[in-house]
């Protein structure tokens, strides 16, 4: 068995390989550069693994072809973030969109592919508008985003879209895929490499920092390793077709700051909320932040409802002031290697 991973650098991606690589498989992790993604060489595996570093574009439909020709099993980790991102359609709806597409036809071409799973978002399944407090499951969907509006969630939604319909497409021409779609909050946890601490880590790694405030944001969060674990679970468990919401936790910004006081006292984390005001005033020179972003985050909040899916997976998800511990700890130990 020959397992693609695509984003294999990624936060998610490498901890994937990590797992694939443990069990022994024979693992062609696609990245950007190579240069980028040496680290994924050191891990830790079994003595019959074997990980191979492919330099793949989704936009280039022939690189992906290439890629994935010779492999079985499909882990579709690739992902572009609105972190810091100046065209949105160009950097983060392109290649999710058009690269799945590209991955479809690639696939389509490779008869040997039967497994796919996607690493998808809450934020396809959490709407562009929505009411605060409310609770989402797996089976909602962002059916309200557009490219102005949420491009993000937009691009996550359609995403799925395509793939789901790719496999239904490949069931009516009697070739059977299995699909499994995951769907992390924002992801916390142990990082391989400093590119992992400006995605959804820089949340935790404003704790690390000297400013002496948060603002006054609502964070959902899951470990990475659970979250790699849910891929890996689905390969051979739970339902065809089946979307996974992973979630633990949670906690407003200042809350987090509270947990750290007790979980690591001797420091005095951040725990006092910016004014909103001030909040806007910062966004306006704040190389990731934007005024449209905190209109939308500032004060709001929802829930997430992750079913049966612990138990579909046999998974038991961290306690989330575990992930808070090692995420801090790993924070820590790479700041002293850099």
């Amino acid at each position: 068995m020959v397992v693609l991973v695509t984003g294999a650098a990624g936060f998610i991606g490498s901890h994937v390989v990590q797992l694939l690589l443990e069990r022994g498989a024979a693992v062609r992790a696609t990245v950007r550069k190579l240069e980028n993604a040496r680290f994924l060489e050191t891990l830790p595996k079994h003595k019959h693994a074997v990980v191979e570093l492919v330099e793949m574009n989704l936009l280039d439909k022939t690189s992906v072809i290439e890629a994935v020709r010779g492999c079985d099993t499909v882990i579709h980790c690739a992902a572009s973030l609105m972190v810091g991102v100046q065209d949105p359609q160009r950097d983060v709806i392109d290649p999710s969109i058009v690269g799945t597409m590209h991955l479809c036809q690639a696939i389509e071409q490779e008869a040997a592919v039967h497994t796919v799973i996607h690493t998808s978002s809450v934020a396809a399944i959490r709407p562009t508008n929505y009411t605060n407090g409310h609770s989402f499951s797996s089976s909602d969907w962002c059916d309200d985003a557009s490219p102005d509006s949420n491009p993000y969630g937009f691009a996550k939604a359609e995403a799925e879209r395509k793939i789901r319909a790719f496999v239904k497409k490949c069931e009516e021409n009697a070739r059977t895929i299995r699909l499994v779609t995951i769907h992390p909050s924002i992801v916390f946890g142990p990082v391989f490499h400093k590119r992992h601490t400006t995605g959804s880590m820089a949340f935790l790694k404003h704790f690390t920092g000297k400013l002496p405030f948060v603002l006054n944001m609502h964070v959902n969060f899951v470990d990475v390793r659970d979250v790699a674990q849910a891929h890996i679970a689905a390969l051979d468990c739970g339902e065809d077709g089946a979307r996974h919401l992973l979630h633990t936790k949670g906690l407003w910004m200042s809350g987090i700051g509270r947990e750290l006081r007790t979980l690591r006292p001797g420091k005095k984390w951040a725990k006092m909320t910016l004014p909103t005001v001030f909040a806007y005033a910062v966004a306006v020179f704040h190389p990731k932040l934007n005024v449209r972003q905190l209109r939308s985050s500032l004060g709001s909040h929802v829930a997430y409802d992750c079913g049966d899916m612990e138990e579909a997976l046999g998974l038991q998800l961290r306690p989330y002031q575990q992930t808070l511990e090692d995420s801090l700890d790993s924070l820590s130990e790479l700041s002293r290697k850099v």
